[in-house]
């Protein structure tokens, strides 16, 4: 495996650790001598790079956006030693927490330097963990502060009755009416427009504590199995190590980010994937420039700001390239032929190992020149994380964009970046790469799964040992417990060792998992709410990292189908009516009613369904002795129904 060297041997039933072989000779990648926290990196670029433009957003003026607009480095700090003096003149101390609680702009970015500054704690806010997340967070962290999207306010007001026990100050990124004024006054809080608050300061400079590399510098909540969600303790030196881990990679491939690089920002910052990614631009004075928050609207914010990289999750880049392959097909006849040529041209040298920009470049030139300007024309780099890329994505992108494609992986816990792969080997399609050179990695056998760590081809659960990894689940030591033993943290993923070192993701230990566009699937969650319907004997829930959508298979209750189908005219057999659309239909719109009554998000709505007569039973090995589902079983013996169902709900 040329690109792992072995740094332990096997024990028990866990496979050999291996550490990048980059990291053979100096060790692992450690955080920078001389600094402490990132409030370090931000000032050091404050100071060599103050006339670099640093935060952009697009102004929209009569419904039309303009270019965008900026503000330097220097213009960024001074906003920031404001907010900061306003926060401590508020009676926010180093070590306490702040919520921050909307959309990506320049706003979010200052509060969380304002807390880089004074060793306050950052807690993003956000919905999708659930309809009480954002109350559950502000009040298991203890908040005391919240710096708010103006449209998110009301939302945050809604659980005032519970966290203004916490709750002191909220901040508006905009304005505040004055409804939510004395909505927050009669819970005994001060709100503030961005404005207002900005004055509360007074003006003095503040002074700024001594920060060290163990503080806790954030707290990213995720979702859990089942229950309430975690809060991930991420400190100063996890991030500054993982920055050095990005720059490794990067300078590993011949490339370097520096000032000239400009940035997208538009995954969510409240997700360590993106918050590491701002950072490291940051600590090399590069450009950020806001998108306008539409999906629809993307493609228009990229030809405007014209970005050098661009990370995304699997579903932004499967609408590219769907976007690219329609465009290409409503071609004429000459174009098409003309693309498929230098497609396959470029495929097959990139193949036999030739580099990207060496592969073609007289159809480079040609034909996927006007593909990359549809990317804003600069892209040199494209990273995607967040959950795995389809094989015939990855390498369309590899060959038409002309830029280097790298598929990651990474958990809040590992402080995103763990693993890269290596865009000019092309036998790396399909895996995440070898890890990144701050950790050592191995495989721990799984034998209920069938998974053998110390097989010819080892399989297992993916653990992950080094310096970069979380300081624990805040207040819950016992689930911190439970996945870090000896400094191993256990990610629930099963990997797959590739004879040239790469990891290939090839399951979920645990029983939850992420749709294509990121959001983490608890499956055993949605099938007890889901189960408890009379119509319903018994439900399994599926997805998986490349749809985005949730489907099902379901044994119907035959007396309350029957009664159903009598009272609606439809006729047949159990078995036919299990084939029947009209059943199928009233399976999936009391699924949505439900769904709706525990006020699930719309990711976790079951959207297509398949009706089996015949119970899971444990002659065709679908379920235990004590009737506990073994999905990997179920998925192998209901595929055919499961590729159906997705292609036909497309």
């Amino acid at each position: 495996m040329k690109f792992l060297v072995e740094s332990g041997g096997a024990e028990g039933n866990a496979g050999p650790s291996y550490r990048n072989v980059l990291a053979k000779d100096t060790g692992l990648l450690q955080s920078p001598p001389g600094v402490d926290c990132l409030w370090d990196l931000f000032r050091a670029s404050v100071e060599k790079y103050p006339s670099n433009p640093m935060l952009g957003h697009r102004p929209v003026v009569d419904g039309k956006a303009g270019d965008y607009a900026w503000m330097t480095y220097r213009e960024v700090c001074d906003v920031v030693i404001k907010l900061a003096a306003s926060m401590s003149n508020s009676g926010v101390k180093q070590g306490e927490r702040a919520g921050i609680y909307g959309a990506n702009c320049p706003e979010w970015i200052i509060s969380m330097e304002a807390c880089n500054a004074l060793g306050v704690c950052c807690v993003p806010l956000y919905d999708t963990l659930g309809a009480n997340a954002v109350e559950f967070i502000t009040c298991h962290a203890e908040l005391l502060i919240a710096f708010v999207e103006e449209k998110k306010i009301g939302e945050l007001l809604k659980t005032c009755h519970a966290t203004s026990k916490y709750l002191k100050t909220i901040v508006s990124f905009g304005g505040v009416t004055n409804d939510q004024k004395e909505e927050a006054k009669n819970h005994g809080l001060s709100i503030f427009s961005w404005e207002e608050f900005l004055i509360t300061g007074g003006g003095e400079p503040v002074d700024l504590p001594e920060k060290k590399k163990s503080d806790i510098c954030t707290i990213m909540y995720t979702s859990g199995t089942t229950g309430d969600p975690k809060g991930v303790m991420i400190s100063n030196e996890s991030l500054l190590i993982n920055l050095a881990g990005a720059d490794s990679v990067v300078q590993s491939i011949g490339e370097a980010f520096d000032q000239d690089d400009v940035y997208l920002s538009y995954l969510p910052l409240a997700h360590v994937f993106d918050r590491m990614f701002e950072e490291v631009f940051i600590s090399h004075g590069s450009r950020i420039g806001f998108w306008r928050g539409d999906v629809k609207l993307l493609v228009d914010d990229i030809a405007a700001l014209r970005p050098t990289v661009f990370c995304a999750v699997p579903r932004v880049l499967d609408r590219i390239y769907s976007g690219l392959t329609t465009k290409i097909s409503a071609g004429g006849i000459l174009k098409k032929t003309l693309f498929n040529l230098g497609y396959k041209m470029k495929l097959d040298s990139m193949k036999k190992g030739i580099k990207h920009e060496k592969a073609s470049p007289f159809f480079d030139k040609l034909v996927f020149s006007k593909v990359k300007e549809r990317l804003g024309g600069k892209i040199r780099i494209i990273v995607s994380g967040g959950a795995p890329l389809a094989v015939a994505v990855e390498e369309f992108l590899r060959v038409v964009t002309c830029a280097h494609v790298v598929q990651g992986y990474g958990l809040t816990e590992t402080c995103a970046g763990s693993f890269a792969a290596i865009p000019n080997e092309f036998s790396m399609a399909g895996t995440v790469g070898p890890p990144v050179p701050h950790i050592d990695v191995r495989l721990e056998s799984v034998s209920e799964m069938g998974y053998d760590a110390l097989a010819s081809i080892p399989r297992g659960e993916v653990c992950v040992k080094g310096s970069v990894l979380f300081s624990g689940y805040y207040k819950r030591e016992d689930l911190t417990q439970e996945v870090l033993t000896d400094g191993w943290f256990h990610t629930g993923d099963v990997g797959e060792w590739q004879p040239n070192g790469a990891l290939k993701i090839i399951d979920r230990k645990k029983n939850i998992f992420k749709l294509s566009q990121g959001e983490y699937v608890a499956v055993e969650n949605l099938e007890n709410i889901y189960g408890v319907l009379p119509e319903i004997d018994s439900i399994w829930v599926y997805g998986n990292s490349f749809e985005s959508f949730l489907i099902a298979v379901i044994n119907p209750n035959q007396q309350a189908l029957e009664n159903w189908a009598g009272q609606n005219g439809v006729t047949g057999s159990l078995a036919e009516l299990c084939e029947n659309a009209k059943t199928k239909e009233h399976f999936i719109a009391e699924l949505a009613k439900a769904a709706k009554e525990k006020k699930l998000k719309g990711f976790e709505f079951v959207r297509a369904v398949h009706l089996d007569a015949v119970p899971f039973d444990m002659e065709r090995d679908l379920i235990t002795p004590t009737y506990k589902k073994k999905r990997p079983q179920m998925l192998k013996y209901y595929q055919g129904a499961i590729d159906a169902l997705y292609k036909s709900s497309k």
